[in-house]
């Protein structure tokens, strides 16, 4: 890929940087949609993220963000305007400058997640799902999930009172789902479980533990990570040990660079 002056500019703002890989398949698959585009990871902490997006809105060639750990929600009152999916999630991970200089956030997590599962054949209507973690990544594949059909949702989360928000929430949207919280490394958290999503960053690093315990664990219980380096977590690897289908992280990458490319004005 050659970058030029009439190449379209897309950051991936994070904290720490050292882990991004998905930047690789997005811009593998900017190439294949034929798009003079390209992104490039860009290390901004936390304090300072709103001086990064005033100095962007100043940038003419940059197309776009994409917002990661830990800036999701971070972002959000720093946009000028953001999609139904971004407002109802509280939570962006992608923000397209306008020509005036102005920011829109959305969210591509969701639909992302639940694209990447379809793909790989895992059916969601009628199903229970276990989902650690509902930090901005994890409340947005937890509402997705919802709008496929699950019959029951559990939530687990370091922090109980975040879980339980997000159950009462959804529990209002989707009235047809039930909704528990329940402890992560608690006995009876893998229960009656058909997909476990692993939305939390434990498996990032070496040496984390895993997000919850897995004495319980099925093989016919999918389990699926949103971390996509390394390729193969801990979790992963515990769940092929005991004969579960996997689902990596990089698959709720995969639909997105499209509606990426679509929200920022690089196809039609």
């Amino acid at each position: 890929m050659q970058i030029t002056g009439k190449t379209a500019i897309v950051l991936m703002l994070a904290d720490p940087v050292d882990h991004i890989r998905g930047t690789l398949l997005i811009n593998d698959q900017f190439v294949a949609l034929g798009l003079d585009a390209v992104i490039a990871p860009i290390h901004v902490q936390p304090g300072d993220l709103a001086q990064c997006l005033d100095a962007v809105r100043l940038m003419h060639n940059v197309r776009g963000l994409g917002i990661t750990i830990p800036h999701k929600i971070a972002a959000v009152p720093l946009m000028d305007e953001l999609s139904p999916s971004a407002r109802r999630l509280g939570a962006v991970n992608f923000i397209r400058r306008n020509p005036d200089g102005t920011l829109a956030g959305t969210n591509t997590d969701g639909i992302g997640f639940v694209t990447g599962l379809a793909v790989n054949g895992v059916e969601l209507n009628g199903k229970r799902a276990l989902v650690v973690g509902v930090g901005g990544v994890g409340r947005a594949i937890a509402l997705a999930l919802v709008d496929k059909g699950l019959q029951e949702l559990v939530l687990a989360n370091r922090d109980a009172a975040k879980a339980e928000a997000l159950a009462r929430e959804i529990a209002e949207l989707a009235p047809a789902c039930r909704v528990r919280v329940v402890e992560a490394h608690g006995p009876d958290a893998l229960d009656g479980i058909d997909l476990l999503v692993n939305a939390t960053s434990l498996g990032m690093r070496q040496g984390d533990p895993l997000p919850l315990s897995l004495d319980r664990l099925g093989r016919e219980t999918v389990v699926a990570e949103v971390i996509v380096n390394p390729a193969m977590t801990p979790l992963l690897e515990a769940a092929t040990a005991r004969g579960c289908k996997i689902v990596g992280g990089a698959e709720m990458l995969k639909p997105q660079p499209r509606l990426v490319a679509e929200f920022f004005g690089l196809i039609q």
